[in-house]
């Protein structure tokens, strides 16, 4: 039986090598050469996967934005530019943050590069009802090995991701419900979430107002209820994880989620994480 908490720790440690690409000004400056301005180069880079994706499209699998935001950037982006052109736009972008960082000078780049592809080829044995992973599953693999790491944790992230919309699905927990939730937690920022999602003030109020009937919420903060619903949901989504991290052996597993660690470190310490509102 996988370990639970070494897939977790595998994940989370080597998330920053993927999250980094919605922060880092190369992406953004390679999008608006495209001709895709502010958040239309999101939808649009991490949409193009589907090829011409609609806005109802990534509405339904990015989960937690608000439509309207979507639909200013949807379909008019592909009037300007054509997924493949994204595709190849992003993986530049990915290729100049993360040797900004220094990422490709990591002697054990190879050795973690494996075992998180093993990890991802597992993970495309187990296509239905991962919608979003699929389609990024049917791009090919890069040669460059700093760029195949970031595609391994890409097809992870997605992975995860799409059992985690399940997750919260079953529990009857929308979008907009998710982002309200983790607020609540206190480990991200409300404001952040609110300017990035782009919910308007008086549909999140009044979201909260739900959440309080239901009993999730006490104010600002989490009830009893709530955190343990938060967590019914998070160790849920570890478990529908565990198929790719079956690939590997405990003892591979624990390699991995050592050296995520120190990929994951050297993200965060060259401020590729960095973000404003």
């Amino acid at each position: 039986m996988t370990d639970v908490r070494l897939a977790r720790q595998s994940w989370r440690r080597l998330e920053p090598v993927h999250g980094m690409i919605y922060f880092v000004p190369e992406a953004a400056e390679r999008y608006a050469a495209l001709g895709l301005k502010s958040q239309a180069g999101y939808f649009a880079s991490r949409g193009a996967a589907f090829g011409t994706a609609s806005p109802e499209l990534v509405i339904a699998t990015f989960y937690n934005f608000c439509p309207t935001l979507v639909r200013r950037a949807l379909p008019a982006a592909w009037d300007v530019t054509t997924p493949a052109k994204v595709i190849e736009a992003r993986l530049d972008a990915v290729g100049a943050a993360l040797r900004r960082a220094g990422i490709h000078e990591i002697p054990v780049l190879a050795e973690t590069t494996a075992m998180a592809r093993r990890a991802a080829e597992r993970a495309v044995e187990h296509l239905q009802g991962r919608p979003l992973f699929a389609a990024h599953a049917a791009l090919p693999w890069p040669d460059d090995p700093l760029l195949e790491l970031w595609h391994a944790q890409t097809l992870l992230r997605e992975f995860r991701g799409d059992g985690h919309v399940a997750a919260l699905t079953a529990e009857g927990i929308g979008g907009l419900d998710a982002l309200i939730l983790h607020g609540a937690t206190g480990q991200m920022p409300t404001v952040f979430l609110k300017v990035s999602r782009g919910w308007p003030e008086e549909e999140w109020a009044a979201a909260e107002e739900v959440l309080r009937g239901r009993g999730l919420l006490d104010g600002d903060a989490l009830t009893e209820e709530g955190g343990a619903l938060r967590q019914r949901i998070e160790d849920r989504t570890d478990e529908l994880a565990l198929p790719a991290y079956a690939a590997l052996s405990d003892d591979e597993l624990a390699r991995l989620a050592e050296l995520a660690r120190i990929f994951g470190r050297a993200v965060v310490d060259a401020g590729l994480l960095t973000f404003s509102v």
